[in-house]
């Protein structure tokens, strides 16, 4: 802006000179000064059009330099086809990569989720800190406060998500569903590609018995039939009507949807059967969402909602004790869906950055190597008239065709591995299905060329304004060795390159180190030779007609199913469990959370705990070779009519009991998700001890195992253990199942190794990743310090020479080459250390049992990096000694 500003000053001031010098000569011819005056600017003519032509011929002749600084950079790079293809290959995989990246931060982080005024949408999270319990749910009394509040325009829980049983079909299947209030899709403000969505008006007592299915499942099990509405589903064994047919690629934002395919949508009030009473102490529903309403920012309806909690508190102190800090938090939609991997995929970016930024600095340091080159034509141009500031111009449009064909270049190796890329991430990433190659990309990927062009540009071209003209003319057509300011240019590149390259190394070893003890964990439990195959047993919305309504009813099945699972080829041992028993492979709505109070502690504050709870047979333990410290397990007379019994964990035992027997204490556990009117008593008959079920990285957490002959469950995971065929199994299972009831679809089978390495998916994603852009990074700078260390020989050829015309050893003049690469090295490994430092304990978080300065890590990656220096600079330094004394003399 100041350019044109300037001009147009000097521009106004020389029209005034013009003026002023006519308006002079008019006195001179004897004119009074005012009519001198006028007569002058009437002479000029119009100022205004004057200064709009000359702007016009400016606009021209700017737009007629940048197409001849186009045209000759094109020539210059046609000139020179290798240059230009290392150059423009380097910056294609690094603006590739780049917007790669950055179109899974665009698609996770960045982008609003997919509905009008999105920034409206807010998760309902009620959290007890008192008992350390968070996100725990709210009950249907709670959900009808916070419709009457005024803060929101529409609040609709989410509960009786899960598998649903989807007969009538040929093979009774498996569907997930979501049971939400009618409102839910006006909340959302989408509408269905067929029919309507529900009523936000209805309120018929529980489920309305009205569906809404996905595309997917409309194309699958009905063959996209046109006349679908109307037409009865039965799930459960309950009749459903289809009212609408949802738009293809439809998913719905909540936190069970990112992780299974919603396919069917019932609405429900929550007030009736299945559902239980309505109490205020009945957290039975998971998860809400809302949208404020329309004026009110995200902090005046949390301040609103904090004064609503506080006046229930006291309306409600029996529901609502002190000691569990009852508070409800308002978390904006989109965060709550992308959960905690906004810090894996920021590493990621910054990761690729630098080594888009290594790329910049390699093609600087070949773009120097060519200015030099060129010095002689340069001063020729500059000494026949060219302006300096002409030729940075010249040189910067040079950099940028450059960086421009390499981003295109980018873009095509990115479209063209769009589905292999795509395959690479892992299934758990929020978001997934958003990500896409949209107009933020595109746009990102063309700033990242101006500013990668801008960057590797700027060195050749501030090298112009140093240029001598009287030396480099002297040169005449030998060409430019290159001036002492550019060599500490190059050198500083390749120390900045360097340290770049040793951040990132260090950041991937980190990664590396803890992925590695990740692996070397011992889980506690056997996950090899173990398979587990999922089922669902009905929930219909009349209790009346369950088939598995009662533990007397449910315990004949599963004990048949044990046996029969006994009887299949190569099975060994089965077990039975709900899925929060699956190890590792369960997710977060699967867990039973339980308020627990200890016996003896009834009446004193702040005991009362949260955990979570996993309902198995006995066959559970030994079938995944779980240890048994201490007690028993549970044994046959274990059944609904005996006292109700549980085995915990070490971690458990010392949490609550330190250092005491904790066999024969009792636990009251009251559901939390759910209706227990009268919590049960448990006695604990075992100890186990610890096995990581939860997470690899968490060593001990309480665990409590419950009988599932004496309470039911209704998500089912069948484990069986023994020489199987993965791919046989489920089929087979799924037929004995069926034998028995023939309505009850079989799914989701997996071997427990599988699960393992789905629960570090996220972790070795970034690890992969990160290393695999360390490893460029390597490569970049030893091909960085090879290319100034060639540069250095090449021109200390005739000093080299000379050295060794006067007797020196050739041994010394590989020192003398190779001591100069290493300085570099360790120059810029001193740079690097104390970046990496900070970077590493900005990553602490995603490190496990490694610290954020291991020792071992940063020596290591130090020392090979410098290395790799050496290894790059001993070819040319081997080029330096057999040259040949009399040749490099009679050159010069």
């Amino acid at each position: 802006m100041r350019r044109p500003k300037r001009m147009l000053e000097n521009l106004e001031q020389d029209i005034r000179e013009h003026i002023e010098r006519e308006t002079q000569d008019n006195i001179a011819r004897g004119m009074p000064p005012e009519e001198a005056h006028y007569a002058a600017v009437r002479k000029f003519g119009n100022v205004t059009r004057v200064q709009e032509d000359t702007r016009e011929v400016w606009r021209v002749i700017w737009f007629e330099q940048l197409l001849q600084d186009v045209r000759f950079g094109a020539r210059l790079l046609g000139r020179s086809p290798g240059f230009t293809a290392i150059a423009v290959l380097t910056i294609a995989l690094g603006i590739g990569a780049t917007t790669a990246v950055f179109s899974v931060v665009d698609a996770t982080l960045l982008q609003p989720l997919p509905y009008p005024q999105p920034e409206q949408l807010v998760s309902i999270q009620d959290d007890l800190p008192g008992v350390g319990a968070r996100d725990v749910g709210i009950s249907v009394p709670e959900w009808h406060d916070l419709e009457r509040s005024g803060i929101f325009e529409y609040v609709s829980p989410l509960g009786g998500g899960g598998s649903v049983n989807l007969t009538g079909s040929s093979q009774p299947t498996r569907a997930f569903f979501l049971g939400e209030a009618p409102n839910y899709f006006a909340l959302l403000g989408v509408n269905p590609q067929l029919g309507r969505g529900f009523d936000p008006e209805d309120h018929t007592p529980g489920f309305t018995l009205e569906a809404v299915i996905s595309d997917g499942l409309w194309k699958r099990a009905f063959g996209s039939d046109p006349k679908i509405l109307n037409r009865s589903l039965r799930l459960d064994n309950d009749l459903y009507r289809v009212v609408g047919v949802m738009p293809p690629g439809y998913h719905d934002p909540g936190r069970t949807t990112e992780e299974r395919n919603v396919e069917v949508w019932l609405g429900n009030n929550f007030d009736a059967a299945p559902a239980p009473p309505p109490l205020r102490n009945s957290r039975f529903i998971p998860e809400t969402v809302a949208r404020i309403k329309p004026g009110l920012t995200m902090a005046q309806a949390q301040s609103r909602l904090d004064a609503l909690v506080a006046s229930l508190q006291k309306q409600f102190p029996e529901d609502y004790p002190a000691q569990n800090a009852w508070t409800v938090r308002l978390v904006p939609l989109k965060e709550a869906v992308v959960g905690n991997v906004g810090q894996s995929l920021i590493l990621l970016l910054g990761a690729v950055g630098l080594v888009l930024l290594i790329g910049c600095v390699n093609v600087a340091n070949l773009l120097l190597a060519r200015a030099s080159a060129r010095g002689h034509e340069m001063a020729v141009r500059q000494a026949l008239g060219a302006a300096r500031k002409r030729l940075i111009s010249q040189l910067l449009t040079e950099s940028l065709l450059l960086s421009l064909i390499g981003g295109v270049a980018g873009l095509a190796i990115l479209l063209s591995t769009k589905g292999f890329l795509l395959q690479m991430l892992p299934e758990s990433l929020p978001r997934l299905r958003d990500i896409s190659t949209n107009w933020a990309v595109l746009l990102f990927a063309l700033i990242s060329s101006l500013v990668a062009g801008a960057i590797f540009g700027l060195a050749p071209a501030f090298e112009t304004r140093r240029l001598d003209l009287i030396p480099m003319l002297k040169l005449e057509g030998r060409g430019s060795t290159g001036s002492g300011e550019q060599a500490r240019t190059r050198r500083a590149l390749v120390v900045t390159e360097f340290a770049l390259s040793l951040v990132l190394m260090i950041a991937a070893g980190l990664l590396l180190r803890s992925f590695w003890d990740l692996l070397q964990v011992r889980p506690g439990f056997h996950a090899q030779d173990v398979m587990a195959v999922q089922m669902w047993l009905p929930v219909p919305n009349d209790p009346k007609t369950d088939p598995y309504g009662t533990i007397a009813q449910e315990t004949p099945f599963i004990r048949e199913l044990l046996r029969r699972g006994k009887t299949l080829p190569g099975v060994e041992e089965v077990a039975v469990g709900d899925l929060a028993a699956l190890p590792l492979g369960h997710a977060p709505n699967d867990r039973n959370p339980f308020l627990m109070i200890r016996e003896g502690h009834e009446n004193q504050r702040n005991e009362a705990s949260l955990v979570n709870a996993s309902i198995v047979t006995s066959e559970y333990f030994h079938l995944l070779g779980m240890t048994v410290l201490r007690g028993r397990l549970f044994g046959e007379l274990d059944d609904e009519k005996a006292p109700q019994v549980a085995v915990i964990n070490e971690a458990f035992a010392e949490t609550y009991w330190p250092n005491q027997n904790p066999l024969g204490k009792r636990l009251n556990l009251k559901i939390v998700r759910g209706a227990a009117a009268n919590p049960a008593w448990h006695t604990v008959v075992g100890v186990l001890a610890d096995a990581r079920t939860e997470s690899l990285a968490e060593a001990a957490v309480p665990q409590i195992y419950l009988s599932l002959y004496q309470r039911r469950a209704k998500d089912l995971a069948i484990f069986l253990r023994g020489r199987l065929d993965s791919a046989v199994i489920p089929v087979q299972l799924r037929e004995q199942v069926q034998a028995i009831d023939p309505t009850l679809p079989v799914f989701g089978g997996q071997t427990l190794n599988e699960a393992v390495s789905r629960s570090l998916s996220q972790r070795r994603f970034s690890m992969q990743m990160v290393a695999l852009f360390a490893l460029t990074a390597l490569l970049l700078a030893g091909l960085g310090i090879y290319g100034v260390i060639s540069y250095i020989v090449s021109e200390r050829r005739h000093e080299i020479g000379i050295r060794l015309a006067l007797g020196a050893q050739r041994r010394n003049i590989l020192r003398m080459v190779l001591r100069q690469g290493l300085g570099l090295a360790i120059a810029g490994a001193a740079v690097g250390l104390v970046s990496a430092l900070i970077v590493s304990h900005l990553m602490s978080g995603l490190l496990y049992g490694v610290r954020p300065t291991d020792p071992l890590t940063f020596s290591g990656v130090a020392l090979l990096l410098i290395g790799v220096a050496l290894l790059a600079c001993y070819i040319p330094a081997r080029r330096a000694m057999r040259v040949d004394p009399l040749a490099a003399l009679r050159h010069e």
